[in-house]
This record gives structure tokens, C-alpha cells and sequence, in this order.
């Protein structure tokens, strides 16, 4: 019989294999997204492991009006940084995929979702999580609304919810029930509590209206 034995080089190891379609994925996560990823965490992904989680660094961020010194890796997100790093829990950690929305909070006045977005690239921006909604002990029109209109169950959605109302109302300050729909579509509730929320979100409208 012939010999069948595989010329020696002649296949590719697991290792380099893996490696490539790392470096494929984060090149093409950097050009096809028009500058998604900063430079710093493009290269995260191309670092070999051990770089990647000793590669940690200070940086500065504003949260809730406070500078904050934050240590943290290129591939840590900003929600991992306010809930590990700075103790702020109100942001949830639920779907971490961007689907639900319970990690919201704003950059510059926009509802973004924290666990989509690097640390990093929060610096240099103006950071407000649901604990910075709040003036001291005075809950804010939308939070008061909410406690009024008792409009959550588990609890797990509500701060996204707030902060994603609160930036709707700051662009809106009079929406009609399919407005407040839409600028809330990026929230899920899974105990289904909508009606309470969008009836919240109407009655801290017409507080903030009234000076309240």
C-alpha cells in the first residue's frame, strides 16, 4: 500500500489557527465600523493573553460631575468599571449584549449602554449614572414618578428605564404616548410592567412642566 504519511509542515496547528481569526476579527471590528474601537482596545484583541491582562492603566473619568480615577485594561467596559471599580451598582449587569438596556446611563446628556461601551472611551466625557439623577435625598421628577406610579416589579430594568426617560424628557418635554413608546424601545421589562412605566413617564412630564 502507498504511504499515506502527512508531509511534515504540511497542516495547521490550533494556535495559529485561532490567532489568525483573532487578528482578522479585531481588523475588521476596527475599519468596518468607521473608529467603534479606539486604538487602545483594537489592539487588546491582538495582544496575546498574558499582555492583555497585565496591560492595566489609570485613567480619568467624570461620573455623576466627580473626576474619578479608575484603574483599568483596554477590554474593560465602562459598566464594569462604575459596578467594580467605583461600587456605582445602579447600572445593571443583566443581558450583557446590549439587548435590554438596564445598564444605561448618559454620556454627554445621550442615553448610551454601558456595557457596550469601553472605558476608555468615556473619558473626556460627561458620565451620569441613576445614582447622579438624584439631588441628594430628593429623588428626581422621573424617579419620584416611578415610586408614585409604582412602575417596576423585579427592579433589574428600572435605572435604565429612568435614565433612558430622563434623557427623553430632556429632548422632549412634552411626548404623546407613541413618543415616550419610542424613546424607551431600547428597554425591556421582563415582568412586563410597560403600562406603569409609560404612565411614570407621562406624570413626571407634567411635573417637570409644573416646576415640580
Amino acid at each position: 500500500m502507498p504511504n499515506k504519511k502527512k508531509e511534515k509542515g504540511g497542516g495547521v496547528s490550533r494556535r495559529s489557527f485561532l490567532k489568525g481569526m483573532g487578528s482578522g476579527i479585531a481588523s475588521t471590528a476596527a475599519l468596518s465600523t468607521g473608529g467603534l474601537l479606539s486604538k487602545e482596545a483594537a489592539a487588546a484583541f491582538l495582544a496575546p493573553d498574558a499582555e492583555r491582562i497585565n496591560d492595566f492603566q489609570t485613567i480619568q473619568l467624570k461620573i455623576n460631575g466627580t473626576m474619578q480615577s479608575v484603574r483599568v485594561e483596554p477590554r474593560t467596559t465602562l459598566l464594569s468599571a462604575l459596578r467594580d471599580k467605583l461600587d456605582l451598582t445602579g447600572s445593571k449587569e443583566v443581558c450583557d449584549r446590549g439587548q435590554c438596556g438596564a445598564c444605561t446611563v448618559l454620556a454627554d446628556g445621550k442615553p448610551v449602554l454601558s456595557c457596550m461601551t469601553l472605558a476608555l472611551d468615556a473619558r473626556g466625557k460627561e458620565i451620569v449614572t441613576v445614582e447622579g439623577l438624584a439631588d441628594g435625598e430628593k429623588l428626581s421628577a422621573v424617579q419620584q414618578a416611578f415610586v408614585e406610579q409604582d412602575a417596576l416589579m423585579c427592579g433589574f430594568c428600572t435605572p435604565g428605564f429612568v435614565v433612558s426617560a430622563t434623557a427623553l424628557l430632556q429632548d422632549n418635554p412634552n411626548p404623546n404616548a407613541e413618543e415616550i413608546k419610542l424613546g424607551l424601545s431600547g428597554n425591556i421589562c421582563r415582568c412586563g410592567t410597560y403600562p406603569n412605566v409609560f404612565g411614570a413617564v407621562q406624570e413626571a412630564a407634567k411635573n417637570m412642566r409644573k416646576g415640580r
